[in-house]
């Protein structure tokens, strides 16, 4: 066992003070760290919500300590370096993060087949960061595959869900966060209770039935929040033209023809928005984003029911591109000027928003010293609600298209048969 003291104390407005030990300090001073300073969280919100300037930086810390604090209070045995592990891991999960952060994961997904969670492990394994981590006797390795949740430990495989499942730090840390820097009310969740309430249970974390409040609490924040912050039509029109400039400036920029993790790591939101307002192609919508001339929402329509139609526009991008060049001929304007947003793209957070799973939560109740494993949905009528499919889909025009775009919207959308695509 190696005892770190903390040396160090960060005063942060979600968590109050955070400590860091002699390993977190040096990790926080590297160059991947330090540049999540220079990465906003919730890139494109900052039109909606001007006080959403925070940035990766903090909720890395965020993240880190409720690790810690979970590690401390799981009722299982982890040794002190495994508990290290668990908050380093957390410090770093986000890493691997691009430009505007989720925005820059639709060119790596599309150009690269991969997430930012694959860079974090080559980061991560690959920076001055392992250097630091053998430096105090860790393997880089082994922390790159704990801070994306893919560590194989065959008895400990729970190590990987305080950092990546259906109630993990991560979620705790930026629903908390990101509802307090945009004032939008809807994070108010005691993380606190549900951290204690929680245990290992056949393997997986799971939470006490005496926390479902908490747990209720937490699930709603996460439903409201993606509605009122996250696929919020303002944000996302903001988001859809930032991802819009990316791809029309990556042939020129190079901006996924990067070879080494010092190549990636030169790009952070104030040196990509740089080149994209003097690149050519980008130049005219870092223009328009600067005047805070957006695309308009021409046409909403939210299903709750899971149709093969809905099911084919949300899954495939080529059905949505088919459709968009439809909308457009039908009111005579550039396809490029009709763009469908779906919540399950990759540059929205929750990828999974299309069918919300609360069952992926185990709950369990104490009964004669034993821990017995009960429905979410059997004792919470939140967690029923929760259930249905909520599917949205918009289609963004600009200002002056908006209203042709949104007649043809409604009638292509109304009927359309899904065996046209």
């Amino acid at each position: 066992m190696v005892v770190r003291p903390y040396e160090v104390l960060i005063k942060d407005p979600v968590h109050g003070y955070i400590p860091l030990n002699e390993l977190e300090n040096k990790l926080v001073d590297t160059a991947p760290l330090q540049r999540l300073r220079r990465i906003r969280q919730l890139a494109g919100s900052e039109y909606v919500y001007p006080g959403a300037n925070h940035t990766r930086f903090e909720h890395s810390l965020g993240v880190m300590y409720l690790a810690r604090l979970l590690a401390q209070a799981l009722p299982v045995e982890l040794t002190e370096d495994e508990k290290m592990a668990l908050e380093v891991s957390g410090l770093l999960h986000d890493v691997g993060h691009g430009p505007f952060s989720h925005i820059f994961e639709a060119l790596l997904v599309k150009h690269l087949n991969k997430t930012h969670e694959d860079i974090t492990a080559w980061i991560v394994a690959g920076s001055e960061i392992a250097d630091v981590l053998r430096d105090q006797g860790f393997d880089p390795t082994v922390i790159s595959k704990l801070a994306v949740g893919q560590l194989e430990v065959a008895d400990k495989l729970f190590m990987n869900q305080v950092i990546r499942s259906a109630v993990d730090v991560d979620k705790m840390d930026f629903i908390v966060r990101d509802s307090y820097h945009t004032g939008a009310e809807y994070g108010r969740v005691d993380v606190s209770r549900l951290i204690y309430r929680m245990d290992v249970v056949d393997g997986n974390l799971a939470v006490d039935v005496r926390a479902l409040a908490a747990l209720e609490a937490f699930l709603l924040a996460r439903v409201e929040s993606f509605r009122a912050i996250y696929f919020h039509r303002a944000v996302r029109a903001v988001q859809i033209m930032l991802e819009m400039a990316l791809e029309k400036a990556n042939e020129e920029l190079g901006l996924t023809a990067f070879e080494s993790v010092d190549e990636y790591l030169a790009m952070d939101d104030y040196v990509t928005w740089s080149r994209l307002r003097e690149c050519e192609e980008s130049s005219l919508i870092v223009r328009d984003l600067e005047r805070r001339r957006l695309l308009k929402c021409a046409y909403e329509r939210v299903f709750h029911t899971r149709d093969k139609f809905v099911t084919s526009v949300f899954t495939s991008e080529k059905v949505r591109e088919l459709l968009a060049e439809e909308i457009a001929k039908r009111a005579k304007v550039d396809p490029e000027s009709v763009v469908i947003d779906v919540p399950s793209l990759p540059s929205v957070p929750y990828y999974h928003s299309i069918d919300i799973e609360p069952m992926e939560i185990p709950i369990f109740r104490r009964e004669d010293g034993r821990h017995v494993l009960e429905k979410l949905e059997d004792l919470s009528r939140v967690a029923q609600a929760l259930r249905v499919f909520t599917n949205i889909i918009r289609v963004y025009t600009r200002e002056e298209h908006r209203k042709s775009v949104g007649e043809f919207a409604e009638k292509v959308f109304e009927s359309t048969p899904v065996a046209s695509f």
